[in-house]
């Protein structure tokens, strides 16, 4: 008789396995980074983005990025980011619902990550093109400061302030998927956020702590001002960035079913940094700064250094001391052209800046009464070299750059002749500085303070003389300074001195002042 003897199969014995969830995070948020670059709205504002930022480096125009002010650069690196991040939003709203939409959840259940790891693993396939946008606004800055006429002095918080739209960005996207599963629901937050925006700004005004709730508050102006009187919170700004995107991704993950201690701790600690960001950035200007800014329109040689150079001072603010030689070789120039006493006269060239209430505001400079005295601004290079020229011009002519607002005669020829004449280009000079960019017909030519007025006639009168040998109308203007310089000269008497066949007998002359 056989004996049968049943074994048992072996079974072995479980092994206990250790999730490893953050290199699983990277990977899936490297494995998203990839996916999301290569959608077509983000794909093709990165390359709008990298164009701009190219073509703002290479371009060939010689102007005023050529004295690029850094104060301003750095802020100017932000509005290029903002359709970036815009599409950005909607690509990452869309990449999380993918699963949702392809009925493919349920599958993820049997995967080391849980749907809150999931969500923070989108909110990170972001930080590539936020590097991107970084490396673009240091590159950007780095390009103008190394320009051999930049001046003034940037902020790594303004530079920061780009890339860190761009990640708060993919944090909401992720977000707002995670709370209104619906492809609609990106486009639909978008067209809601900048609706509500709008509305609260018509109804609120231009109220500081609203302002500053905005991701980008670029504050642009013609007229920049040192870098002490700024005055802007861009570190609180960049802290409520921080600190908000922090927060957003902490309830994205806690909305997903995350409930960890150090999740928790995280939501909390990034609350307190946003909360500690919006109360830096929300006062407005402080007093004493609004004083010091009002100090340097009406005493700005309270903030200056001055130094002699030639046959005149420059005094200028402290950023701008490397500018001094370029406003000396153009009042040089104007010189070498001006008869009598005003070839030697002995100009003080002082830098002004118009009173500043808001940073975005455009205000004139007032001009001075102050014999000798010529106003030179806060930007130069492009046209603004012929506009110190005229203003250079006016003084040595009028005396002063009050008599020059209030003269419309014809010593305007001799003005317009000496800023012009002295420019490497005198025609296009001629047509840059005046408002409506013509050669033909009144108009008024810019200058630092107020503008100079330009009837037909001594418009024409001034194109004859650009027209013709510098040093024949040189010797004329000598010769005869002081009758061209006199205020009861007429227009045709002055085109006689300069050997410009008169149109007329000076009819244009009063029209000129009545405008």
């Amino acid at each position: 008789m056989s004996t049968v003897i049943d074994k048992a199969p072996t079974v072995p014995a479980p092994v206990a396995t250790r999730r490893q969830p953050v290199p699983a995070v990277l990977a899936l948020a490297r494995f998203e980074a990839r996916q999301l670059l290569v959608q077509i709205p983000v794909f093709f504002f990165l390359l709008l983005y990298l164009g701009s930022t190219g073509w703002k480096l290479l371009s060939p125009r010689e102007d005023m990025n050529d004295y690029p002010i850094l104060q301003d650069t750095d802020r100017a690196t932000q509005p290029g980011t903002l359709l970036l991040a815009i599409a950005v939003f909607i690509c990452v709203n869309v990449a999380v619902q993918r699963s949702r939409r392809h009925g493919t959840d349920r599958h993820f259940d049997v995967l080391v990550l849980e749907p809150w790891r999931r969500t923070v693993a989108h909110a990170l396939s972001v930080v590539p093109l936020a590097a991107v946008t970084a490396l673009g606004s240091a590159v950007e800055f780095g390009w103008a400061a190394l320009k051999p006429g930049a001046v003034g002095h940037g902020s790594v918080a303004e530079l920061a302030t780009g890339p860190l739209v761009v990640l708060l960005s993919g944090v909401m996207g992720a977000l707002t998927a995670r709370l209104y599963p619906s492809v609609a629901g990106g486009p639909l937050v978008v067209v809601v956020g900048f609706g509500t925006l709008m509305v609260a700004s018509s109804l609120l005004g231009d109220v500081h702590w609203l302002i500053w709730l905005h991701p980008l508050v670029s504050e642009t102006s013609n007229n920049p001002i040192p870098s002490d009187l700024l005055g802007r919170p861009a570190a609180w700004h960049v802290l409520y960035l921080a600190g908000l995107s922090a927060l957003l991704l902490c309830v994205a993950a806690l909305v997903s079913g995350g409930r960890t201690r150090l999740l928790k701790a995280m939501t909390v600690v990034a609350l307190g940094a946003t909360a500690a960001g919006i109360a830096g950035q929300s006062p407005g200007d402080d007093p004493a700064l609004m004083a010091a800014r009002t100090k340097a329109s009406v005493t700005p040689e309270a903030f200056q250094s001055c130094m002699a150079h030639g046959r005149s001072t420059y005094c200028s603010f402290p950023e701008w001391t490397g500018w001094r030689d370029d406003w000396a070789k153009v009042v040089d120039r104007v010189q070498d052209l001006a008869g009598g006493g005003a070839g030697g006269a002995r100009l003080t060239i002082r830098q002004r800046i118009p009173v500043v209430h808001q940073l975005e505001g455009d205000a004139a400079t007032e001009p001075l009464r102050t014999p000798g005295v010529v106003t030179a601004g806060t930007r130069w290079g492009g046209n603004r070299i012929p506009e110190f020229a005229v203003g250079v011009a006016s003084v040595l002519v009028a005396g002063d750059e009050q008599a020059v607002s209030e003269m419309c005669d014809a010593r305007v020829v001799t003005v317009m002749w000496l800023a012009m004449a002295a420019q490497d280009d005198p025609m296009t000079a001629f047509r840059n500085v005046r408002l409506d960019d013509s050669i033909t017909g009144s108009a008024v030519a810019l200058a630092p303070t107020n503008p100079v007025g330009m009837s037909a006639e001594q418009t024409r009168i001034v194109r004859e003389l650009l027209g013709r040998p510098l040093y024949g109308v040189t010797a004329r203007v000598k010769a005869h300074w002081t009758e061209l310089t006199s205020p009861k000269t007429s227009e045709a008497r002055v085109a006689e001195l300069l050997g410009v066949p008169a149109a007329n007998n000076g009819t244009d002359k009063e029209e000129s002042c009545r405008e």
